[in-house]
């Protein structure tokens, strides 16, 4: 842990930790806000939960595609 955090200090290494605030965390926090992925689940064993986990991570990804792809509407 000591290393890791060591490193994280590194000039050359900054700029991802910058990066990784918008991304990677982001993704985590609306999961946890909007798709009910909180502290605790109703589901019981892991590999029903991993299913809802899946699935929940798979309807983020298509909502992301869906935004990349749609070009708005067409003004006449």
């Amino acid at each position: 842990m000591e290393e890791a955090d060591h490193l994280r200090y590194h000039e050359e290494v900054k700029p991802i930790y910058v990066k990784r605030k918008e991304t990677i965390e982001r993704v985590f926090a609306g999961a946890k806000e909007k798709h009910s992925m909180m502290h605790w689940t109703t589901l019981r064993r892991l590999k029903k939960l991993s299913m809802q986990v899946m699935l929940t991570f798979a309807a983020m990804n298509l909502k992301k595609m869906a935004n990349w792809t749609w070009q708005g509407p067409k003004m006449v």
